[in-house]
């Protein structure tokens, strides 16, 4: 493929090794590319020749990168090709440009463009006003609106849901963020490399392990900095701890949205045992701290990882008991069969990624097609449940409990002491650019780094698993009672804060 490049995963690429092409090349390429392929990021650069657009695109186990100088209006890509839906208003809100023909263009974060020009939507969002926000509205005598948010009735960040219903029934459901816009991309280019570790690690605080390795991998790449199988073996079981932190909390609040009190209580109490061993590696139940640009930053020892051996083999079994009792209830499973469905054509026009994707047939995990760390060495992970429900996704979490216990009691069995990276990173490759590919406990996360000519970093671009997947739930919510919301909800779980950069 002459018009677009193969890049590897955390491996940089000189920008001018890039194919630049005329736009209206380089859209035709991105709409035969993605008739079986996805998008792992699409973005706006600002360069001395003008406003460029770059895409990297996932096919089957290829990333393949080009680009383009960006018109001021351009043919949308969405009408034929969903999935870029969200990409394109990205770029749009940012930017000012304009993508003509676009099905569903609307702001997606509420703040004014980074070029200081004029809104391409029609209003002005100087105020940063999210309730002006143009939402769907069903015409209809029987047809009423009930809104959710943006403060909701827990610790969660904010985020509003409007449904259009017909008496109980759910016809349309619209989900609005940008109510805590942050500014993560420009801060990240402008903050001493110091303080980017704790800005990354901080993007979605439920995601800390993985965002770090996916920032300490990009640097890692552009630096030329090698880690040892060690340290990658640490870095592998905090990332797998956390996913079994967020997975067995996510049975337990699924339990709890049914009323099956017992194992809601059980898979809360053990959620915080996998908190505390992130906390026996990094003095923190978060793993904040730990992963950094070459290694790790605190030393692990070989008492430290046969506790964590130790504790997973204590608790597989309940695991197991646990899981059992939830998916056989038949309570429980007159609430999650055939609720929410989503079908393969939905998930995959909008490219629908991690155990929502996997329910929904989409067998596709990065740490089997681009796994990193001490992936190649551990047993893959196969848990696709194609029934597309809430079960299903149910299921997808239950398999990937296992198969984590597998992992890290695996690498945490090698026992052997690992030391404290120096955290010092040495100067970045001028004018390249680095895509990592990580699979964080909601799917592919991916981070985008662009070097200027000094190597500063002068484009940071942050893809939460989140971002394909919004639209998933709302398609979820389709010809549902508006009581399934809950247990819909919470069978994605999908994250605010990766959203609202």
């Amino acid at each position: 493929m002459a018009d677009f490049i193969a890049v590897h995963n955390g491996r940089p690429v000189a920008m001018a090794a890039v194919p630049l092409l005329d736009f209206s090349s380089f859209r035709e390429r991105l709409l035969e590319l993605c008739r079986f392929g996805c998008v792992v990021q699409y973005f706006a650069l600002a360069t001395e020749q003008g406003l460029c657009a770059v895409a990297v695109i996932r096919l089957e186990d290829q990333l393949l990168a080009g680009r383009a100088l960006l018109p001021q209006q351009f043919p949308s890509l969405t009408r034929e090709r969903p999935r870029f839906h969200m990409f394109e208003r990205e770029m749009a809100e940012q930017y000012g440009v304009l993508p003509q023909g676009h099905p569903w263009l609307k702001p997606l974060r509420y703040h004014c463009n980074w070029r200081g020009v004029d809104d391409v939507f029609g209003n002005d969002y100087n105020e940063d006003i999210p309730g002006r926000y143009p939402w769907y509205r069903v015409e209809g005598d029987e047809i009423h609106e009930v809104a959710v948010g943006p403060v909701h009735a827990g610790i969660i960040e904010p985020g509003h849901f409007r449904f259009q219903c017909n008496g109980e029934t759910v016809l349309h459901l619209e989900i609005g963020h940008g109510y805590q816009h942050r500014g993560v991309e420009p801060l990240l280019c402008r903050v001493p490399e110091k303080r980017r570790p704790f800005i990354a690690e901080a993007v979605a605080g439920d995601t800390g392990m993985a965002g770090s390795l996916s920032y300490a991998q990009a640097v890692e790449g552009l630096a030329g900095l090698e880690v040892g199988t060690g340290a990658q073996a640490v870095r592998t079981i905090a990332v797998e701890l956390e996913r079994l932190a967020n997975h067995v909390g996510d049975l337990g609040a699924l339990a709890g949205d049914v009323a099956f009190t017992p194992p809601a209580a059980f898979f809360g109490r053990m959620r915080g045992e996998f908190l505390n061993l992130l906390l026996l590696l990094s003095g923190n139940r978060f793993g904040r701290g730990l992963i950094r640009p070459g290694g790790i930053a605190f030393p692990v020892d070989v008492a430290a990882l046969a506790a964590i051996a130790a504790k997973v083999q204590e608790l597989r079994l309940e695991l197991v008991r646990c899981v059992d009792l939830l998916l056989s209830a038949h309570t429980v499973l007159s609430r999650f069969e055939n609720c929410g469905i989503v079908s393969r054509e939905a998930a995959e026009c909008l490219g629908m990624v991690g155990p929502a994707g996997r329910a929904s047939w989409m067998a596709y995990d990065a740490r089997i097609h681009f796994p990193t760390e001490r992936y190649p060495d551990l047993p893959a992970a196969r848990m696709e449940r194609p029934t597309g429900d809430v079960l299903a996704r149910a299921r997808v979490r239950a398999g990937e409990i296992m198969h984590s216990l597998d992992c890290v009691e695996i690498l945490a069995r090698e026992g052997q002491d690992v030391a404290a990276t120096e955290n010092r990173v040495p100067g970045l490759a001028p004018d390249s650019m680095v895509v990592t590919v990580n699979e964080a406990w909601r799917g592919e996360l991916s981070h985008c780094l662009v070097t200027g000519p000094g190597g500063e970093i002068i484009r940071y671009k942050i893809k939460d698993p989140s971002f394909h997947n919004w639209a998933g739930l709302a398609m979820a919510l389709r010809d549902e009672g508006i009581s399934d919301f809950p247990v819909n909800n919470k069978s994605f779980n999908l994250s605010y804060c990766g959203m609202d950069l």
